[in-house]
């Protein structure tokens, strides 16, 4: 995520992972609606689409009164957020959502490098250095397997942005006598996403907060032979033989989530002895639970593994702005909630633009501090529901045996509060250096620190229709967004005039922020008018506002008339006032104010704070 998001940047970044090859099967497989929308914004969510599962229902199994077996108790919508653009979550095998990205990043010249082991982490301790935004403070000594013969003598270095990147620029130095190919590579920023035994955080000093529960679960994916009814739903067993989750896969594949009645022994560094339990016993239980239906396996196991659950959070995401975490590295939790790739990926979709805004000179370093503010709160929230799933989903259900057991009503209530939180529809940035709530009332649907509400408006110029989160896309820029209402009123022209005059002036926060002679390179501007589509013009926006006539719309109804026509009332926009609304670069409201505001210098002071002027 984060070496595809910046090489579309333009940033030279190179991505090193121990694997000798890509993922092929299983572990994470579920894509929320949020995650669906933010690979949309970078051209990547057609493939997930059509490879992928739709997952829409979820359904609930309870153990029955007379003992025999389980019953369903009740079916519900899957995702509960009413503002997603897609009402459904996808399930499909990492392997897949992998090649996704690797044949994404390989049109940005990026592909990854592998087998490598990191051997040594360096950060300079020099103050001028590692506040030097053009520095490469620090160094990564990197060592690959060879795979050819060739040899040569002394060691090679190579600068870079980011480690996480092109091919070698550089002259490797291999040993005369030694199998070991080795590199220091010098980088201004270094990303570790490698997982919650992170042997970057372990470099950093940092620790992990939280703790280890007892439950053990197995995960197995295969196609079985059942009369299961729920097998191609997301289901959830509470039964006597123990919990099960069913997850719909690709084909007629299943994946089966088991809890395992009795904890395993523990090996090296505390990881679970998988010696110790074989998929055969996961596939037993699972057949136990879904009792009176069958439930046969005679085809091969694509994929298995055992894990005990942890819900911890690293004590701090970077050091020195220059190295940093993301994803199990920085916080891991039960898989339950299906948030495992999807909170990782949103970490550094998150944290990708700030550092090409810091490389690009558009930014300072502290913008980089908001990163662990944000995302970090985000796990904490994350890891007290999944303290609450995980209990009540690896607890049996109540019955007259087992009063204390876990009620499915209120298991079920659970999940469906936190629809916002396991959609990622509802993920809320709080107010910092970058998310300022000041002048909300302006337009109260455009939740300031929440993701754009999906809408449809209609471009001026040839009436079509436009989904606004397409019009926001993730190619680092910030999008300006004009409700500027009816230009064909006399007072609503003024108003566009004088905008426009404003934006043409070289001490205008566009001017100001924007390279010479380059107006677009940090932000894009979008008008979005109320005049009825029979009657807009784009000339009727000023050239000062329009840079081009794709970029005025109306919130009209559309051509077909099967959509549009909402967005004032749904951002909560007057059509005789208007509002302003700046957008992050990864889709998040940051700031909201009147027309008047941006003319005022108001909107000046807010991107004053941590852009910087161009000259």
């Amino acid at each position: 995520m984060a070496g595809n998001a910046l090489s579309r940047a333009g940033v030279n970044v190179r991505i090193i992972d121990k694997r000798p090859s890509k993922v092929m099967a299983g572990q994470a497989d579920g894509i929320s609606p949020r995650t669906i929308e933010m690979l949309q914004s970078y051209g990547m969510a057609d493939r997930l689409l059509e490879e992928g599962v739709q997952v829409h229902m979820l359904a609930f199994y309870n153990p029955r009164r007379d003992g025999k077996g389980v019953e369903r108790t009740s079916r519900i919508s899957d995702v509960n957020a009413p503002t997603a653009r897609w009402q459904f979550e996808i399930a499909l095998h990492q392997g897949a959502i992998e090649s996704i990205f690797l044949e994404a990043m390989k049109k940005h010249g990026l592909e990854v490098e592998r087998p490598y082991f990191p051997t040594a982490l360096e950060i300079s301790q020099d103050d001028a250095e590692l506040n030097d935004p053009t520095s490469y403070p620090v160094k990564v000594t990197v060592q690959r397997v060879l795979e050819t013969s060739n040899k040569a003598n002394g060691d090679s270095q190579a600068s870079h942005n980011g480690v996480q990147s092109n091919a070698f620029e550089s002259n490797t130095v291999i040993q005369a006598d030694d199998p070991e190919e080795t590199e220091i590579i010098k980088a201004k920023f270094v990303i570790g996403g490698d997982g919650a035994h992170s042997w970057v955080r372990k470099q950093l000093g940092i620790k992990m907060e939280g703790e280890t529960t007892q439950h053990v679960w197995g995960v197995v994916d295969l196609v079985p032979e059942t009369d299961f009814p729920d097998v191609r739903h997301r289901t959830l067993i509470h039964s006597d033989a123990g919990s099960c989750m069913i997850i719909p896969r690709e084909g007629d594949e299943v994946r089966l989530y088991i809890q395992l009645a009795e904890g395993l022994e523990h090996g090296a560094e505390g990881r679970l002895d998988r010696s110790k339990v074989g998929p055969e016993k996961v596939m037993a239980i699972a057949k136990e639970a879904v009792k009176p239906w069958k439930l046969e396996f005679p085809n091969p196991i694509s994929w298995w593994t055992v894990y005990v659950i942890g819900q911890m959070v690293a004590s701090r995401f970077s050091a020195h702005q220059r190295v940093f975490i993301a994803g199990d590295a920085c916080h891991t939790h039960s898989p339950k909630a299906g948030q495992g790739m999807n909170a990782s990926m949103n970490d550094t979709h998150n944290l990708s633009w700030k550092i090409a805004h810091v490389l690009r000179g558009w930014a300072d370093l502290d913008i980089l501090k908001t990163y662990e503010f944000e995302r970090k709160k985000f796990a904490h929230d994350l890891i007290d529901f999944d303290k609450r799933l995980a209990s009540m989903f690896s607890e049996k259900a109540i019955s007259e045996d087992n009063l204390n057991g876990v009620v499915p009503e209120e298991f079920q209530d659970l999940l469906k509060s936190m629809g916002g939180l396991t959609s990622g529809i509802g993920i809320e940035y709080a107010p910092s250096l970058i998310t300022d709530n000041t002048y909300q009332s302006f337009a109260p649907g455009l939740m300031i620190g929440h993701r754009v509400q999906p809408q449809i408006i209609i471009r001026v110029a040839d009436c079509r229709a436009y989904e606004m989160q397409d019009l926001i896309i993730s190619d680092t820029k910030w999008k300006l967004l004009f409700f500027v209402g009816d230009p064909k009123q006399e007072k609503q022209a003024l108003v566009v005039k004088r905008l426009g005059e404003y934006m043409e002036r070289p001490d205008s926060f566009l001017s100001k922020f924007s390279p010479k002679n380059s107006r677009e390179a940090v932000f894009t501007m979008l008008i979005v008018s109320s005049t009825p589509k029979d009657d807009a013009d784009y000339t009727d926006i000023h050239p000062g506002l329009l840079t081009h006539w794709s970029k005025a719309f109306t919130d009209d109804v559309s051509v077909d008339k099967k959509s549009g026509g909402h967005a004032y009332e749904t951002y909560g926009v007057l059509t005789t006032t208007g509002a302003f609304a700046a957008v992050r670069p990864d889709g998040y409201v940051g700031y909201v104010s009147s027309l008047e505001g941006v003319v005022d210098g108001t909107v000046d002071k807010y991107f004053s704070r941590f852009m910087k002027e161009q000259s």
